[in-house]
């Protein structure tokens, strides 16, 4: 059973919509972060990144960060920007980009499902990330960034999203990285019930991006709950913002390596060590991977194509068979020394949305000394990796487009 819950939505007023709807905390810097406010200071950043407002060198997880960010918030509501929904409503939620658009549905999950493994994770978070994000969500209360699921398509629920989305939507505009957003609410009490329904009858949902705010906001809850002497489970604080997508919509974009450093040896005798495992090619060509197993190289202004032979990859564990591990199994630990994907300062992943380009222009400059392009995960492999229980490789998917914060804003009750 998936337990989806409809709320009162805080979100931007038309008008502004397409001023306060920012690009996700995670993916910029402060820096980038503060130019973007200077050009536009009713963007969402200044609710979920605070430090925008201060100088450099201020630090990310103190009091004063986190306040400024509800300040900010009631700020917006008083000012109109941005105001709540007056009855509980889901939403739908569409990104279009490069000619395919996929549709999720916008409402709140059970922080007890996501503990009991039914809203399913496949990758490790770090405490002091969850500490970050839970203090925020505690401090502006509000759960401001949602996070973005997966549902294994059902065609009850995609007859249900087709209806909705043949209404106008409440909002529809075209962001600075050319994304088409558009999102329509559903009042209506029969769609409610239908949602409410429909969703219930999925075994599990997968996390797919936003394993840090899911868990952040499973600490809140248990914060909140240990300070309510009349807690009875209904509050707002026991579900989460998410938006949920069906599988069948989604693209995952590679996760490409770098390394500085070829530990002591140069391209042509890791060509040869290689070859006991990988078939080497070399090409006049940039590579990108067609298939998977199949690995570009970059290394002295020299691309090869890289073929894994038999017994290169473990085939009977999921997360073991994912192109990333493979790599980091025979390349990136044996050869390279890197020992740590999490913490080894010598190797740096690049975004399949940068292309090959990056990593000729990384390694050309010294920077790097050796690039790897990779195949990307398919969502089934995501969700089998979840399935069994196991660990995605760090940084093996790259979702694009992103989601926008500020849409919409789950308040919760203090």
């Amino acid at each position: 059973m998936s337990l989806i819950r409809p709320f009162r939505g805080l979100r931007p007023h038309p008008d502004y919509v397409a001023e306060v709807a920012s690009p996700p905390y995670d993916v910029l810097s402060s820096d980038e972060a503060r130019e973007l406010v200077k050009r536009n200071p009713n963007s969402f950043l200044r609710v979920n990144k605070p430090e925008v407002d201060f100088e450099q060198g201020v630090s990310l997880y103190s009091d004063e960060i986190y306040s400024r960010g509800k300040e900010n918030l009631d700020n917006m509501i008083k000012q109109q920007v941005m105001c709540q929904d007056k009855t509980d409503c889901f939403y739908l939620y569409r990104l279009s980009w490069r000619g395919k658009s996929q549709t999720g549905l916008v409402g709140l999950t059970s922080v007890d499902e996501y503990k009991q493994g039914l809203i399913k994770k496949h990758e490790h978070t770090r405490p002091e990330k969850v500490s970050d994000r839970a203090d925020h969500i505690e401090k502006v209360g509000a759960q401001v960034g949602p996070v973005f699921s997966i549902f294994r398509q059902q065609d009850e629920i995609k007859s249900l999203f087709d209806a909705i989305t043949l209404q106008v939507p409440e909002y529809a505009f075209d962001d600075d990285t050319a994304v088409r957003h558009e999102f329509w609410i559903v009042n209506d009490d029969e769609q409610i019930a239908s949602v409410i329904s429909t969703f219930g009858k999925l075994p599990a949902i997968y996390i797919a991006d936003g394993h840090h705010r899911s868990a952040a906001a499973a600490e809140v809850a248990d914060r909140m709950q240990k300070r309510n002497a009349n807690h009875t489970g209904n509050e707002s604080y026991n579900y989460f913002l998410n938006v949920i997508f069906p599988d069948d919509q989604l693209r995952i974009l590679p996760y490409n390596r770098v390394v500085s450093g070829l530990n002591g040896m140069d391209c042509d005798d890791l060509a040869n060590v290689i070859s006991k495992t990988f078939t080497l090619t070399k090409s006049d060509k940039q590579i990108v991977p067609s298939k998977q197993y199949q690995f570009g190289v970059y290394c002295n202004k020299q691309w090869f194509i890289a073929e894994s032979k038999e017994g290169s990859f473990d085939s009977n564990s999921p997360a073991g068979s994912i192109d990333s591990a493979v790599l980091t199994a025979n390349w990136l630990e044996p050869l390279l020394g890197i020992e740590d994907l999490r913490t080894d300062k010598r190797v740096g992943f690049i975004g399949g949305i940068r292309g090959v380009e990056e990593l000729v222009r990384l390694v050309d400059s010294g920077r790097y000394d050796i690039a790897f392009s990779l195949y990307p995960v398919s969502v089934e492999q995501l969700l089998s990796v979840a399935d069994s229980n196991e660990v995605m490789p760090p940084k093996s998917t790259w979702f694009e487009p992103k989601l926008r914060s500020g849409m919409v804003v789950n308040l919760l009750e203090i």
